[in-house]
């Protein structure tokens, strides 16, 4: 009687629970995780914050892969692809316990982003758009809540680890658990469209069969993209959105410590960043049906300007809540409507190229903002210049993504 219950499950939501995992626990790991792991490599090789959040700037990787992982998913499939990104993941923290030099942390750190295309942005927006055409935003932003089930629980946990044995054995139980989801992916992840067709027809989804075909096939090529000015604003309206991951978020951990709270409410503000995030994915994805995701995106980096803003002005008090309120709202939004923004835009035909070109342009974000907020940290004591500064360039990704609009394939 289960086997038989479990063989009437629509097959697209096992799908969207791997790639729930895959994004949510790449990115908990590698940056919701980032502070609880930041004060003992410090103590133990004497590092300073600008050389630790140098790592972080290595996310450049994450975007010269992204268009050779994205070109290469829209041609052999992305269950290779998703296969081989979360192992390359998991061999980065299994090697990170064996470092004794400074370098050998870039070096692990390098290895750990290389994976991040293929495991995060690539899967959703591939996978979201095929087995689920009629519900894609708000499905995006349940199987997207992945990134917050992340940062609820791998801070945690690592703390956990930490405490109880060391940062090393934390990296080691990261790298076990990433390692065993890359099988799953390999046996779970579909995405033939013949048997998408057919699973759908079987649990009585026959009538979205056609949507998701014709969805698969709309949308504009990566040679019209890149001749149109929209996909530049947008662009640049989601390279300024990013400077929130590597700029703000890896950040916050220390710098709510810094403001006055204790370490473990320090680690509670992180995870109530994370959980409010699932609610805010989950909204963002519901309205960016009803009011199209370019207006939602625009919303949630609003919403993140003015918490930063605050959490940058106050030190620990009631206010500083109120930050971290606003900013969470607006922040667990991102990671779900980057992807439905490029689809709502693009379409799906060339999503994969299309998506790894523009993560090209997030070099810049993700080089940049922690190289800054490191060297602001080191010259002042501080987060809150920098966080001023990434506020601004919101109000730039803002006015960029106001004057983009869809492009017209009939115009092409």
């Amino acid at each position: 009687m289960f086997i038989t219950k479990l063989r009437q499950i629509y097959r697209g939501y096992p799908i969207a629970i791997v790639v729930f995992l895959s994004t949510g626990l790449s990115v908990g790991m590698t940056q919701y995780a980032f502070g609880e792991f930041a004060g003992p490599l410090k103590e133990q090789f004497g590092w300073s914050q600008t050389q630790l959040n140098l790592s972080l700037a290595f996310s450049f990787i994450s975007g010269l892969c992204a268009p050779f992982v994205g070109t290469l998913s829209d041609r052999i499939g992305i269950r290779p692809v998703m296969f081989g990104s979360i192992l390359i993941i998991a061999i980065g923290f299994l090697m990170r316990p064996f470092i004794t030099e400074l370098w050998h942390w870039y070096l692990f750190s390098a290895l750990v982003y290389t994976g991040f295309p293929g495991a995060t942005v690539l899967p959703g927006g591939k996978m979201v758009g095929l087995w689920f055409p009629r519900t894609r935003g708000r499905m995006m932003g349940a199987v997207m809540a992945g990134n917050n089930f992340g940062g609820i629980t791998m801070p945690p946990l690592a703390a956990a680890i930490i405490v109880v044995f060391n940062w090393q054995t934390a990296y080691v139980v990261f790298g076990v658990i990433m390692g065993a989801l890359a099988v799953m992916a390999l046996f779970v992840i579909v995405e033939d469209e013949k048997k998408v067709e057919s699973e759908m027809k079987r649990t009585g989804r026959g009538d979205q069969a056609q949507i998701a075909r014709a969805a698969a096939q709309a949308g504009v090529t990566l040679k019209q993209a890149l001749r149109n000015r929209n996909f530049w604003l947008v662009t640049v309206g989601l390279v300024a959105a990013t400077f929130t991951y590597q700029g703000v978020l890896t950040q916050l951990r220390q710098h709510f410590e810094e403001s006055g709270f204790t370490p473990a409410m320090a680690t509670t503000a992180v995870s109530t960043i994370a959980g409010m995030g699932i609610f805010s994915k989950l909204a963002f994805g519901r309205a960016s049906e009803k009011i199209t995701a370019r207006i939602a995106t625009i919303l949630s980096i609003g919403l993140q300007m003015v918490g930063v803003l605050i959490i940058a002005q106050v030190d620990a008090s009631h206010l500083l809540w109120l930050g971290i309120f606003v900013f969470g709202l607006g922040f667990g939004g991102l990671g779900a409507l980057a992807l439905l923004v490029v689809q709502e835009m693009f379409g799906m035909k060339e999503f994969g190229g299309i998506m790894g070109i523009m993560q090209v342009g997030m070099i810049a974000s993700g080089t940049g903002a922690p190289m800054m907020a490191g060297a602001i940290h080191d010259s002042s004591g501080s987060f809150d210049s920098a966080f001023l500064i990434v506020a601004a360039i919101f109000v730039v990704g803002i006015a960029a993504l106001a004057l983009a609009r869809p492009i017209e394939t009939e115009r092409m």
